[in-house]
């Protein structure tokens, strides 16, 4: 996200002809950066760059933050599915395979995730509740590099990772890809089916990096950040840096950005309840 900011800020220092300034400030998964920016002038100065899990840290942390409260959404800038991978001992070629082998061998399963209340966390238990499989045992993280390592070792069985940071592994065969998260194929991985196909009905996750001003900032103030960075989006170098991230550029406008938020709110709130997620 870090690097995706940086470079949409220097593009959009040469449009809107202002100096940008990246701050990447750390603590509580986001939950500082949110707060210092939702309590910022709402002048359309000061912006944050957040992403998915920000909308399940709001709901396992109550009282933190809102985001439909304390922001004017300005625009997905990035969508980023997931791949589904296993490690190669794992007796399994298909995800079929996998919902199966899980369903008949209770507890002998656990997956790696980038840490409690992660996206890659709720994703992983909205397959299973999606396919009725009895509960797995789950490692959480402090990131994904240790989580992937730890499969390709063979410590976890399985986890969802971004395309980028696992198709050549898959490639080695030190992992096995099975399903992608996407509603549709990804473009970097034609051949692995999604999970809707793969039998999970209406099943898609993707993750996603957005712009966000405090709220009450002025409309047309939100509307002129949206015109510029969408032409941003639009540029073939950005395009091209981005899917190198394994992601492709987005262009929501304010109102359908703030619409995929509340539904993400909703999607979300479910999988916390009837998964039984607590924060920690």
């Amino acid at each position: 996200m870090d690097a995706i900011a940086r470079v949409v800020g220097v593009k959009a220092t040469q449009t809107l002809g202002q100096p940008i300034v990246v701050d990447a400030r750390g603590g509580g998964a986001g939950t500082l950066a949110a707060g210092l920016v939702s309590a910022s002038v709402p002048d359309g100065y000061t912006l944050i760059m957040m992403s998915a899990s920000l909308v399940a840290r709001q709901l396992l942390y109550p009282g933190s933050f809102d985001i439909l409260r304390d922001f004017s959404p300005v625009t997905q800038v990035t969508a980023q599915p997931y791949l589904l991978v296993t490690h190669p001992s794992v007796p399994v070629k298909s995800l079929q395979e996998l919902i199966a082998y899980a369903k008949a061998n209770p507890g002998k399963l656990n997956y790696a995730s980038s840490g409690q209340g992660s996206i890659i966390h709720l994703a992983t238990e909205l397959l299973r509740l999606e396919a009725r499989i009895p509960p797995i045992v789950h490692v959480p993280y402090k990131g994904m590099s240790a989580g992937l390592a730890d499969v390709i070792s063979g410590y976890t069985q399985f986890t969802l990772s971004s395309i980028v940071n696992s198709q050549a592994h898959v490639r080695a065969g030190r992992l096995r890809g099975l399903a992608v998260t996407s509603p549709q194929r990804a473009k970097s991985s034609p051949d692995i089916p999604t999970i809707a196909e793969s039998g999970v009905k209406g099943y898609a996750v993707i993750n996603w990096y957005g712009m966000l001003a405090p709220a009450k900032t002025p409309s047309a103030i939100v509307d002129r950040l949206h015109k510029e960075i969408a032409n941003i989006l639009n540029d073939p170098e950005l395009v091209k840096r981005i899917a190198a991230d394994g992601a492709e550029a987005m262009d929501r406008a304010p109102k359908d950005f703030a619409a995929h938020i509340k539904s993400e709110i909703a999607k979300w709130s479910k999988v916390i309840q009837e998964s039984g997620i607590k924060g920690e």
